[in-house]
């Protein structure tokens, strides 16, 4: 999967903590990895899913990565989070390699499927201890430090009061806020979230977006949201990176803005419809009447986009 070399830096100014420093290394640096699994037994030939893919994310920032399934966004997630190994090219997480970033606490990952979570026989409380309580010895226990990060990540997700709960009764807000809140117990830089807000409703999208908004914000944490799901990727992002056999970045001084989402759109539908010029601009910008006569939507009583 190929990236213009043009497109390939995602940076912006506004969303960098300020305790990045300008030579900082960035979130995660991908530079020319390709990547393919062994043959499915059905041919001789390895299985292509990246190509030559070439990015920066910078500390602080919020990128959503969209594309169809089968379009290379699992493969990518566990090249970042060190599962797999690329077969070329070289893969940096603040300046480490993804397995020693991960093994430092500075990765966070929320599943897309977290289901098997459901049987285990846990409080919510010893769900968000697990990434701890891993790394110690069986006779050691957690520390001083970390039962603080522990009860900052219930605190900041807002699960007082349910944290000696079973896993198995929580709703299903409840537990998607548990497991972010496991996600950051051990004070990450990244979090990665893949399709997090799969079966959310519109309510639902707006409450995640704000929390990834106040975990961006009070925590300085940088933030990749793996979704198919453009509405849900509007929300928590401000750059896109469109992956299906290409990789396309969207980025602009201003964020996602209606031309940036235009431009979103069109490659997210191109597989289907071909190549597509699309322009559009906010309804308060639009001078042209014949746009939004007799549309029904209030957001639109006072233009068309």
């Amino acid at each position: 999967m190929r990236i213009n070399s043009q497109q390939s830096r995602v940076t912006h100014s506004n969303s960098m903590p300020s305790d990045a420093l300008p030579h900082s290394p960035p979130a995660v640096k991908i530079e020319q990895v390709s990547f393919s699994y062994p043959p499915s037994g059905l041919g001789d030939e390895p299985i292509s899913a990246l190509d030559h893919v070439s990015f920066e994310v910078a500390p602080g920032s919020r990128l959503g990565i969209l594309g169809p399934n089968g379009g290379g966004k699992s493969t990518l997630i566990k090249l970042i989070l060190g599962l797999l190994q690329p077969t070329s090219g070289a893969i940096s997480v603040f300046g480490r390699s993804p397995i020693a970033a991960r093994d430092a606490g500075l990765i966070g990952y929320l599943p897309q499927r977290p289901g098997v979570v459901l049987q285990w026989p846990l409080s919510a409380r010893q769900v968000i201890e697990m990434p701890l309580a891993c790394r110690k010895k069986p006779w050691q226990k957690l520390g001083v430090d970390e039962h603080e990060s522990i009860s900052e990540s219930i605190s900041l997700l807002g699960l007082e009061g349910i944290e000696g709960r079973r896993i198995g009764s929580l709703s299903g807000g409840q537990l998607q806020r548990v497991l972010i809140a496991r996600a950051i117990s051990t004070r990450p830089k990244l979090l990665i979230l893949d399709e997090p807000t799969v079966g959310v409703d519109i309510s639902g999208q707006q409450r995640f977006a704000a929390l990834i908004d106040t975990l961006n914000t009070r925590l300085g944490l940088t933030t990749i949201v793996v979704t198919h799901d453009m509405r849900a990727l509007v929300a928590v992002a401000d750059r896109v990176a469109c992956l299906s056999r290409s990789l396309h970045f969207h980025d602009s001084p201003d964020g996602l803005t209606p031309s940036v989402l235009a431009q979103v759109f069109a490659h997210d539908i191109e597989p289907i419809l071909g190549h597509l010029h699309i322009d559009a601009h906010a309804a308060q910008d639009c001078d042209d009447p014949s746009h939004h006569p007799g549309c029904s939507h209030d957001s639109c009583s006072g233009g068309g986009a």
